[in-house]
């Protein structure tokens, strides 16, 4: 029962996450079905709080850093970290995926005038390895814009829930905290892609339907870009906000030249 009390107070304090794990249950389950829906988020789970328990006490893959125990008691954690932390990795990873999709999937161009490219879903191309750099750089690219606003919680409702003890260059952020998101990246896909192969094709989204769920994907990815650059202006740090700006515009450019058909796409 106190788990599941916790679990409750998790959802009243941290709305947000869950409203993005809901986001990320609907598209997901569209797009390749509850069966590989539930694989990718036990998969991911499992091996960010691997993750997460294992640089909290020996440095790897992370860096070192600590979780403050300040909300103890108000949301649920396991083994001293944050349950809501390491979910999160979760739909982040796969709106990266979705990212890495739109980018390298192959399609053809609409049959209308200004068009939308048409994706198609073969296996082969969403679970090869450019699938898998890809998605593990769109998944490290967002955390420059999130670790930066998150390590400043104590400035809005997130708390100051972790700090590191030996700060880094970018706004505080050591680059092993980079790196070690790039290691769950590798490990989660590197697991969940030849389940993939090996699961059933059937039950897959028709292909009409395939250009649509993987744009929800991407925009579940820039809802949770734009959360965060909104609560870093907010707080107050522009400089930190227009960085992060500067650093999308031109992925936000090249996706939308990819979507209207203006980058090669393989038919």
């Amino acid at each position: 029962m106190e788990f599941f009390d916790l679990l409750l107070k998790t959802a009243v304090l941290r709305p947000y996450v869950f409203v993005f794990l809901a986001v990320f249950l609907f598209i997901a389950s569209r797009l390749v079905g509850w069966r590989r829906t539930g694989y990718f988020m036990a998969i991911t789970w499992i091996v960010a709080f691997a993750c997460e328990f294992s640089s909290t006490r020996t440095g790897i893959p992370f860096g070192w850093y600590f979780y403050t125990g300040s909300t103890i008691g108000q949301e649920l954690y396991i083994a001293d970290i944050p349950f809501m932390d390491s979910l999160s990795f979760v739909f982040l990873l796969f709106a990266s995926y979705c990212m890495a999709l739109a980018f390298l999937l192959p399609a053809t161009g609409s049959r209308s005038g200004i068009s939308i490219i048409r994706m198609q879903f073969p296996l082969a191309a969403r679970t090869g390895w450019p699938i898998v750099v890809l998605t593990t750089l769109f998944f490290t690219f967002i955390d420059i814009i999130i670790d930066p606003v998150t390590l400043l919680g104590d400035r809005w409702f997130l708390g100051k829930i972790y700090y590191y003890p030996d700060p880094g260059i970018h706004y505080g952020v050591p680059v092993a905290n980079y790196i070690g998101w790039a290691t769950v990246s590798l490990l989660a896909l590197l697991a969940y892609l030849p389940l993939d192969r090996k699961l059933s094709q059937t039950h897959l989204p028709p292909a009409e339907s395939v250009t649509g769920h993987v744009l929800l994907g991407c925009g579940l990815y820039y809802g949770v870009l734009i959360f965060n650059l909104a609560v870093t202006f907010w707080i107050g740090e522009p400089l930190q906000g227009m960085t992060g700006i500067l650093i999308y515009l031109p992925l936000t450019v090249l996706l939308a030249l990819r979507l209207l058909g203006r980058l090669p796409a393989s038919s």
